[in-house]
């Protein structure tokens, strides 16, 4: 479809022909996400004329097809400049619902609102507008600020319906857009919209929460269906824009401890539940974790202060089942082997933490099974027991060590696969896996040495300033686990650099006169000599507190060191 026809027909004030045109420009264009250049000023006018036609008093059917053009050309962000401006804004957020009409003056008129069967598809139309408008134009993103979008979309949310699925997840993707892009808006949405307590509440209207205590949400059943489409839409969203607004540092200033611990309450719930797809599942659960990895580590003692199913006092008396579920989630991220950044280090900083501050928890995931083997060996043999040979060093993160004589990484342990992640090239991903496995190891430089070896450890040791040894700065009880005899017994043989006992090597100097290894080893020293005057390597030396420091200046520490204990 031609733009400058459109333009024409815009500009004679013939409605019914125009909105013939648009309707076909639309067909046309609604899969189209990037335009010709050449087209860009007449898109510019188009967009101007679009906005001169929805401040007129017209046709409910006319208003929703200029929206739905509009809403493609906001997908061209060098367009934008009539609809990120005060009055372009108004526009849409009056067709949105969001403002009074009273505020807008004579815009847009009363006609739209006799027409009641095509109101709702009109504030949808205008709702998608929006969200691209923002989410495209820095410009428009203030303009929303100064006429406080956020707060109509808060008034909004207050008495959508559940039947206005489409108006209810437009508002909260648009509010999830402005909480991300303005962070400056986050303390007044928290503050002064409350906008965390109406979260929380359409939170539990779409999940259909029943408080069965005061942070208990009454367990799924057996044959509770699975979260619908509609209702996982909104859930997303709605967990996207909590996650936004506890970004903020001053979380815990505003005093609202209840509300997170509702927040958190809810979270372990939606880690119970399933939607339509295992994809949606594991969706929704990643934004559970997003958002829990922001909470104050005090409310997460709301996962597991809740009576344990059948009454088993175990661990401690508390209900493990959402941290196996956390457990599964991990070992199935890192299986998947891609995208570890966004995918994994949530979930292992969530268990991090949580394991650092409650004893139980971080007992419980040492010692605990990984249910994803479980299940398939349970489906293996047909049964609802693990057969008595199954191999207990598969069901525990950190077991009783016994088996010294392969690697740490290597192996399909979970073990094994955060050990491998030790090393691994992304910097945040292997600090992620070591400090778990550190807090594990009650932050304990030998017991972690004794689990993962020297050379995967050596990272984290030396962002720590503990390559001396010693102990971190975590409180923990003294109930220490004790060693195995197999690990006794093969202690002495071990290499501490790799991590277990090493076949033996024949001896490549053995058979070297005095003169030859003198020669070999002076070699050697000219080679790291060149390669540190090259600046290829730097010679490092470990301080007495445990830190790194270049070779000269240790070696300096140690001489002034033996001069001052010297009596003489």
């Amino acid at each position: 479809m031609d733009l400058s026809s459109i333009l024409s027909e815009m500009e004679s004030d013939n409605e019914e022909e125009t909105e013939r045109r648009l309707r076909q420009y639309n067909q046309e264009n609604s899969r189209t996400f990037t335009f010709d250049q050449k087209e860009e000023d007449k898109r510019i006018r188009l967009c101007r004329g679009l906005l001169t036609v929805l401040r007129r008093s017209v046709r409910t059917q006319c208003q929703r097809v200029c929206l739905e053009t509009l809403r493609i050309l906001s997908r061209d962000k060098r367009v934008l400049s009539p609809v990120a401006t005060r009055e372009g804004m108004l526009v849409l957020a009056g067709l949105a619902g969001l403002v009074v009409a009273e505020e807008m003056g004579d815009t847009p008129g009363e006609q739209q609102r006799e027409d009641e069967d095509g109101k709702e598809e009109v504030s949808v139309e205008a709702l998608k507008c929006l969200c691209n408008v923002v989410f495209n134009s820095t410009a428009a993103q203030q303009v929303a600020v100064d006429i406080q979008l956020a707060g109509g979309l808060c008034r909004r949310l207050q008495v959508t319906h559940t039947s206005c699925h489409e108006v209810g997840l437009f508002s909260l993707r648009l509010l999830f857009l402005l909480s991300a892009l303005q962070p400056d808006l986050r303390v007044t949405l928290r503050q002064e919209q409350r906008a965390m307590s109406l979260l929380t509440s359409v939170l539990e209207k779409t999940l259909g929460v029943r408080w069965v205590g005061p942070y208990e949400v009454a367990a799924p059943e057996p044959s509770t269906p699975p979260v619908q489409a509609e209702a996982n839409e909104r859930l997303m969203e709605v967990m996207k824009t909590l996650f936004n607004l506890t970004l903020a540092n001053s979380t815990e200033e505003d005093g609202d401890h209840h509300q997170l611990r509702l927040i958190c309450a809810i979270m372990r719930h939606v880690l119970m539940l399933k939607t339509e797809t295992e994809e949606k599942t594991e969706e929704a659960h990643s934004h559970a974790i997003n958002l829990l990895s922001n909470m104050p580590v005090y409310c997460l003692d709301v996962l597991i202060d809740l009576p344990v199913r059948g009454g088993l006092e175990q661990h401690g008396g508390k209900n493990m089942e959402v941290v196996q579920a956390l457990l599964d989630f991990m070992e199935k991220r890192i299986d998947r082997g891609v995208n570890y950044k966004e995918g994994l280090t949530p979930v292992l900083s969530l268990l991090t933490e949580s394991s650092r501050h409650h004893r139980e928890i971080r007992r419980f995931i040492k010692a605990q099974v990984g249910c994803c083997l479980i299940s398939k060996t349970l489906r293996s043999c047909r049964s609802t027991h693990l057969p008595p040979d199954f191999p207990t060093e598969f069901l525990q993160v950190l077991p009783p060590l016994k088996d010294v004589k392969n690697r740490p990484e290597v192996g399909t342990t979970i073990r094994n696969k955060l050990v491998r992640l030790m090393t691994h090239v992304d910097m945040g991903v292997k600090q992620s896996a070591a400090e778990f496995l550190f807090v594990l190891c009650k932050e304990s430089v030998d017991n972690l040495l004794k689990y993962t070896g020297y050379g995967n450890a050596a990272g984290l040791l030396a962002a720590r300033g503990l390559l001396a040894g010693g102990r971190g700065e975590g409180q923990y009880s003294e109930d220490e686990d004790s060693d195995t005899e197999e690990y006794k017994s093969a202690k002495p043989f071990i290499n501490p650099i790799t991590g277990h006992v090493e076949e033996p090597m024949p001896n490549s100097i053995e058979e070297m006169t005095e003169e030859q290894k003198e020669y070999e080893a002076e070699k050697l020293a000219n080679m790291f000599d060149q390669l540190s005057r090259q600046q290829v390597i730097r010679p490092m030396g470990v301080r007495p507190d445990g830190t790194l420091a270049p070779l000269e200046e240790t070696i300096s520490q140690c001489t002034v060191e033996s001069e001052d204990s010297d009596p003489d």
